[in-house]
């Protein structure tokens, strides 16, 4: 990460902390007004309600209090006698009347630890109470900032999430670039020295120190040709997954040490995938190479095919390595990392690449355990 998108990612949720405690303390505010004046509202009501008990229907007061009782259309009021008799209720949820006594009991026992209740005097030492619930604007209300802090949270990671894209896609423009442009920067010399290396075996046919040079700058031009798949649409077939590994194995015997074995286990025969041969065998070449490293040049490498039960290809390339801790079971396969004094550490990555982005199959570290080797498995499908 650079320090720039990290200043940007820190800015981004400090101006997001700022948003949401300035909506926290003014959404806050805002309720204890509007909880103040439905407080007033509802001694209004409640005043009303008293009178409206007392007066009869000739009275001339009677359609003006009638009227302020019926305006209250979204707080729950609720009216109790002086031994939690419900009187009436208002603005709470239908309830059918076989449950309704349950129901209110229990919000009559909810509003008493909500508030004080609203007295009534009736005279003759006759009271009534009136319980209020908030209304439902005041309810949303205070959930609203936290609505906000999600909003801005989904804005926020949408937003580092289409520029982690970005970058991944700049530097996959890049890796692209890199290797095509290394790929045609060795075309020509490989070239020539082909040419060179006939004019040689016309000149001197008996010579086989010019068969085996030959032989390395064809390797150059099989590495040239993989470096030019990189970012291009590459041609799959379906190939024999036993033989390609034996070609790859064969390759690899001849150029490490006679203190490295390697033995290859088929579980069948003839095991069909979908590959592009030139990239799949730079795969299990650079695992290889990989396992040699761990090996300090001595030891075995074992690798076993088979297929499972949904038709998948297994591939489990087992060392006698140094072996990993699990922490590093994902971290080798990033770009750089490495735990050699040589190297750029893009072996695994390129690797990883290849199998999952090319051949959308899956490579990881099956197991691996300090000084008991490491066991890679690449997953490929039978079926493009």
């Amino acid at each position: 990460m650079t320090r720039k998108s990290y200043y940007f990612k820190i800015g981004a949720w400090v101006v997001a902390f700022i948003i949401v405690t300035t909506s926290l303390l003014f959404t806050n505010r805002l309720a204890k007004k509007l909880a103040l004046e439905q407080h007033r509202k509802m001694e209004i009501w409640s005043e009303a309600m008293r009178q409206f008990v007392n007066e009869t229907e000739e009275s001339e007061h009677f359609d003006f209090l009638w009227k302020i009782i019926e305006e209250n259309d979204n707080i729950p009021v609720l009216i109790a006698d002086q031994t939690d008799q419900i009187i009436t209720t208002r603005n709470f949820p239908h309830v059918p009347e076989q449950h309704a006594d349950v129901y209110y009991a229990k919000e009559l026992k909810r509003l008493k630890g909500l508030r004080k209740p609203i007295e009534i005097s009736l005279g003759d030492n006759q009271k009534q109470y009136i319980y209020y619930d908030d209304s439902n604007l005041l309810k949303q209300l205070a959930y609203f900032p936290y609505i906000q802090l999600s909003v801005i949270a989904i804005f926020l990671i949408g937003v580092l999430m289409a520029l982690a894209t970005t970058k991944n896609a700049e530097q996959n423009r890049v890796w692209v670039g890199l290797s095509k442009e290394t790929a045609h920067q060795l075309g020509t010399p490989i070239s020539s020295l082909l040419a060179w290396i006939e004019i040689l075996k016309s000149n001197y046919p008996d010579d086989l120190m010019i068969n085996d040079m030959g032989n390395d700058i064809n390797r150059l031009k099989t590495i040239a040709e993989r470096f030019s798949k990189i970012g291009s649409k590459s041609e799959f077939e379906p190939v024999n997954i036993n033989e390609t590994l034996q070609q790859a194995v064969q390759y690899m015997q001849k150029r490490s040490s006679q203190m490295v074995t390697y033995t290859l286990t088929q579980s069948q025969s003839n095991i069909e995938a979908m590959l592009c041969v030139p990239l799949f065998e730079w795969v299990i070449e650079n695992l290889c190479k990989n396992a040699i490293d761990a090996m300090d040049g001595k030891g075995s490498i074992q690798i076993e095919t088979s297929v499972d039960e949904r038709k998948h290809v297994i591939i489990d390339i087992t060392d006698t390595g140094k072996g990993l801790e699990k922490r590093q079971f994902k971290t080798i396969f990033k770009p750089g990392y490495t735990t050699k004094r040589r190297g750029w550490g893009l072996g695994l990555s390129l690797a990883k690449r290849i199998i999952e982005e090319y051949h959308h199959g899956k490579i990881f570290v099956k197991q691996s355990g300090l000084n008991k080797g490491t066991t890679f498995r690449i997953i490929l499908s039978q079926k493009k």
